[in-house]
Parts: C-alpha cells; structure tokens; sequence
C-alpha cells in the first residue's frame, strides 16, 4: 500500500511543479497589462491635449507628438511581451497535461519527448517575454519627458 501512496504522491508532484512557473508566467502577465495600460491613457491624454489645441508652443507639441509616438512603441512592445508570455503559460500547461497522461497512463502513445519540448518551448517563451518586458522598461526610461521644453514667456 504504501508504494501506490508513494507513486501518487511522486505523481502529483511530477505534474505540479510546472504549475508554479505557471504562477510566473500569471505574475508577469499582471505586470505587463499594467504597464500597457499606462503606456495607453498617456497615449491617449497626449492625443487628446493635442487634438483640444491647449498646446500653442510649437516645440511642446513637438514634443508631445514624439511621446505620443514612443508610447506607442512601448505599447507593441508590451503586446508582443503579453504574448510570449501567453504562449509559455499554454506550453507549460501542455507539460502539466502531458505528464499528468504521462503518469497516469491514460496516455501509452504519448512519448517523453514531447514533455521536454513542451517545457523547454515554454521556458523559452517565458525568457523571451521577460527580455522583451526589460527593452520595454529600459525604452520607457529613456523616453521618458525629461528633456521636455518649457512654455515661452510673454
């Protein structure tokens, strides 16, 4: 009795520990949103200072237009990062199906090989997403209004 209670155990634990990345990969898809939804309403809030004619100085509206321009860089980069992240969190449940079938055997025609290729591709996906996130941290900081003119005096 005790090998079967020691086999379910080591079971549930061969299917599980991919769900953990799956919190990660949950984590990081918050975070991204997050931030794409502030690249998108200052996206907006530029465009609709622009389009209601409160900017008369040239060089501010130049400006604005160039944030307006690199928020939407930071958005693709953002939606590309959201879905490699998408895509690892759908390897890595494939992994937790596969050995789950795997284990069980409800599965016998299903090969080891493709748990591999399910996690690897997944932890891939997964490091692609967070390099992305990083290019995306790293442009927001450089583009950030630092260098914005201040209005002219009259």
């Amino acid at each position: 009795m005790d090998v079967s209670i020691d086999a379910v155990t080591n079971n549930i634990q061969l299917a599980l520990a991919p769900v953990f990345l799956l919190t990660a990969v949950a984590t990081l898809l918050n975070a991204i949103s997050g931030r794409l939804a502030r690249s998108v309403d200052r996206m907006r809030s530029i465009q609709q200072k622009i389009q209601d004619g409160h900017v008369a100085d040239p060089a501010i509206l130049q400006h604005l237009i160039q944030e307006a321009n690199e928020a939407k860089i930071r958005g693709r980069l953002c939606t590309l990062a959201i879905f490699f992240d998408v895509l690892s969190g759908i390897f890595i449940s494939l992994t937790v199906l596969e050995l789950f079938f795997l284990q069980t055997g409800a599965v016998r025609s299903l090969e080891g090989t493709y748990v591999v290729w399910t996690f690897v591709l997944g932890l891939v996906s997964f490091m692609t997403s967070l390099a992305i996130v990083l290019a995306e941290v790293v442009f927001a900081y450089r583009s950030a209004g630092w260098a914005m003119p201040f209005p002219k005096q009259r």
